[in-house]
């Protein structure tokens, strides 16, 4: 009976199952949704990577790099080079290098980044006062057209091109103005109150000054004519964009990436100054402060330089000494034969000719014993001492 009932509960429950699994699958609906996970690393990493994808698709050849020491490697001709980045560590010689570049034939446009002052008549943009224009605030400019208020799109910049008959906006930022005092642009563009793109001819190239970037980054290219504008600037070249011309670095690098190794290289190099500082053995007693007697020092010194210069140098400075003193008190003795010179200190002296020509005749043994060396110097004391 247990048998029984427990398959008719068995088959009860399978029945169930099924009507369910049947309901469910009646009132189910399937739907799809789109989860937003943000932008691409690649996009994170390059603000212009839409302006690249943009102008591949137009057939353009297009490149990014980091810094300008690709610039030999690029044939100027039918070539377009985007300053896009912080150029304030650009120095002399490299703004030259970009200059003879475009002059060859490239095609340049970069970004002003400083204001003209006045006051030094330069900005600390090397490379604009280098195309000779200046940045101003558009809120400092006074005399404004006088089709202002008739603008419908004050804040667009318009591009005039020859048959059209609309012009094509785009959207700087409208904050800054481009002048231009020795009027050496050849065409640009405005908006209601001030100039956002100038171009200018060098040499065989061209060059274009915009007053920011930020309407071919990612969030603005598709905005207004903002995509076709880069195109028109860029178009029949290749492409090189450099955005990102301020390196970090290797201190900032290993900061970001390995602050605990250098946390453990500064406490390494601590323990290692705390080990080689500790004293290894006992203090040294300090010197007695009395004084030493003046014939201590005397014979001290004397012991030294008997040491240092041997008893030939001694009994040198002395017969020089007796000399120097001969000549002072007889003029021309220099001058005399050995043996008037003898003669001469004989009678300056009182001593005999013999005894003088001993002390002052130097010895050929390379060093005296100590007794005829201490008589030595005595005949030459007691001569210098007559003296």
């Amino acid at each position: 009976m247990s048998r029984r009932w427990g398959l008719m509960l068995g088959v009860l429950g399978a029945a169930l199952l099924c009507a369910l699994g049947v309901y469910l699958y009646l009132k189910a609906t399937p739907y799809q949704i789109e989860i937003d996970h943000g932008p691409s690393p690649q996009a994170r990493n390059n603000p212009y990577l839409a302006a690249e994808l943009f102008l591949r698709k137009q057939g353009l050849t297009v490149n990014h790099a980091n810094g300008l020491d690709i610039l030999p490697s690029l044939d100027p001709r039918q070539h377009s080079l985007l300053l896009l980045g912080d150029r304030y560590n650009m120095t002399p010689r490299q703004i030259d290098q970009v200059m003879n570049w475009t002059r060859a034939g490239g095609r340049l446009l970069f970004v002003a980044e400083s204001l003209w002052d006045e006051k030094l008549r330069q900005s600390n943009d090397l490379l604009l006062d280098r195309v000779q224009l200046h940045q101003l605030l558009s809120k400092n400019l006074k005399d404004l057209p006088p089709d202002v208020n008739d603008d419908p799109y004050p804040n667009l910049t318009k591009l005039y091109l020859e048959d059209e008959n609309a012009p094509a906006y785009a959207g700087f930022d409208t904050a800054f103005h481009l002048e231009d005092p020795k009027n050496l642009a050849q065409s640009w563009a405005n908006s209601a109150k001030a100039t956002h793109m100038m171009q200018l001819n060098h040499g065989l190239g061209s060059i274009i000054v915009v007053t920011d970037a930020d309407l071919w980054k990612t969030p603005h290219i598709e905005q207004y004519d903002n995509a076709w504008l880069l195109w028109y600037l860029t178009a029949d070249t290749a492409v090189t964009l450099i955005f990102n011309t301020d390196r970090d670095s290797l201190p900032t690098l290993l900061l970001r990436y390995f602050p605990q190794a250098l946390v453990a290289l500064v406490a390494l190099i601590i323990l290692g100054f705390w080990h080689f500082g500790v004293r290894q053995g006992p203090l040294i007693e300090a010197p007695p402060k009395a004084r030493r007697q003046l014939l201590e020092h005397l014979r001290a010194s004397a012991d030294f330089l008997l040491r240092r210069n041997g008893q030939a140098h001694l009994l040198h400075a002395l017969q020089q000494d007796i000399l120097r003193r001969v000549r002072h008190r007889h003029p021309g003795f220099e001058q005399l034969p050995v043996a008037e010179q003898w003669l001469v200190l004989a009678r300056l002296t009182g001593q005999s000719t013999r005894t003088i020509s001993q002390a002052m005749i130097p010895r050929a043994k390379p060093r005296l014993a100590s007794v005829e060396f201490s008589r030595q110097v005595a005949h030459l004391q007691s001569l210098r001492n007559a003296l």
